[in-house]
């Protein structure tokens, strides 16, 4: 990357979400991703994500997504604008390194905040280091946004729950040490009857059922669970719980996915800029129609307005607060703007824009499932929408 032309979160660190320690992190993986990302093989995804997930770990990147110093963690608590800066700056610089680093977090993140001393101890100071590869097992096949219609169940046999059923869409699934599975106990109805358990990849019972393949290459896969025992120390937290560990999983790493849609989003600004400056046209660049000077401004503000969205709700989160509808807002925005940004870079590029292996190319594969997963665009304006009626009942109440 022409770092004339790199169009990063550094104008943005003097902001006041941020401290001077989120200042160095942003300049320490900066300089690391230059070093290390500029040339990742695609070849094979799941032997790339093996070796990424080992280096950003003995880097000591993948501690900021672990909860507890005891455990490997880098502070007590996940410090959701470190992981965004991380996030966003690897997105920057390779879509496969930021995937590397969300999967540990997420695939460990229930465990820093509901597992016992126990299981955090067994598993977390691996995924910091990059020993062992986490996912997180929620989505179904007639389960996605709607957690509430999950049909994998976990019932009790001694000292056993039998697990039985799939889920799908998998992020690690293949590659995967272990997985964080959410199942129907059947405590109450709907998403009070659900637990959360920390599943070996190698159980009997659980097997690959389908590697799933997707516009970016990512490690994808469909699960099948057959009988497969797991002891009832694996659960995390209480029966019942499930729903509740999946959602505040979710909060901190829902950010995230934001901050990685702005990573791609500046990525596609410097290489948009580094066109219309160099691209002849009619006697002069592409940079001096004011057409283009209008869509280069446009998407500045698209990356401004998501930047501030985005750091407000991991503000807010590092503060203790809840942020179900501030990180709603930020992935909604982030990712649809990140979007329009990446499209319009394409349109700058001309036909070199849809050459494959071009960047730009690759980033507008790259955006287009964050628009998805860890809920839907449509998901995130529906929980922005009930939180303001609900705001206003109370107000009226």
């Amino acid at each position: 990357m022409n770092a004339a032309t790199d169009i990063n979160l550094h104008d943005a660190l003097a902001w006041p979400f941020f401290e001077d320690r989120h200042r160095a992190l942003a300049n320490g993986i900066e300089a690391w991703a230059r070093e290390h990302l500029a040339h990742v093989s695609h070849d094979d995804v799941d032997s790339t994500c093996r070796s990424l997930v080992r280096k950003l770990g003995a880097a000591g990147w993948l501690r900021y997504g672990v909860g507890g110093t005891a455990y490997g963690g880098h502070g007590d608590t996940i410090d959701t604008r470190a992981v965004c800066i991380l996030r966003e700056t690897l997105a920057k610089h390779c879509g496969l390194a930021d995937f590397a680093l969300a999967m540990q977090g997420l695939g460990s993140g229930a465990i820093s905040l509901a597992g016992n001393d126990a299981q955090k101890s067994r598993y977390l100071p691996r995924v910091a280091n990059g020993e062992a590869l986490a996912a997180f097992a929620l989505s179904e096949p007639e389960a996605g946004s709607d957690v509430g219609a999950m049909a994998l169940a976990a019932r009790v046999d001694g000292d056993d729950y039998v697990l039985d059923g799939e889920k799908t869409w998998i992020s690690n699934g293949g590659i995967a040490d272990f997985y964080v599975v959410f199942a129907r106990t059947g405590e109450a109805p709907g998403s009070r009857g659900i637990s959360a358990f920390v599943v070996d990849a190698d159980t009997p019972g659980l097997e690959i059922a389908e590697r799933i393949d997707v516009i970016a290459p990512h490690p994808l896969a469909r699960l099948r669970f057959t009988g497969a025992r797991v002891k009832r120390s694996q659960m995390l937290g209480v029966p019942g719980e499930g729903f509740k560990i999946a959602m505040r999983t979710l909060d901190i790493f829902r950010t995230s996915v934001a901050a990685a849609s702005l990573g791609f989003a500046r990525r596609a600004l410097a290489e948009g800029l580094a066109r219309a400056a160099s691209r002849k046209m009619f006697g002069q660049t592409l940079g001096d129609f004011q057409l283009t000077q209008a869509k280069l401004a446009q998407m500045a503000l698209t990356i401004d307005s998501s930047a501030l969205l985005v750091y407000r709700a991991a503000w807010l989160r590092d503060q203790g607060e809840s942020v179900t509808r501030e990180a709603a807002m930020a992935k909604w925005h982030a990712s649809e703007g990140a979007q329009q940004v990446i499209d319009a870079a394409v349109q700058l590029w001309g036909g070199m824009g849809v050459q494959s292996g071009n960047t730009v190319e690759t980033l507008y594969r790259e955006i287009r499932s964050l628009r998805i997963y860890e809920g839907a665009t449509e998901v995130q304006q529906l929980i922005v929408g009930r939180d303001l009626l609900k705001e206003h009942a109370a107000a009226q109440a």
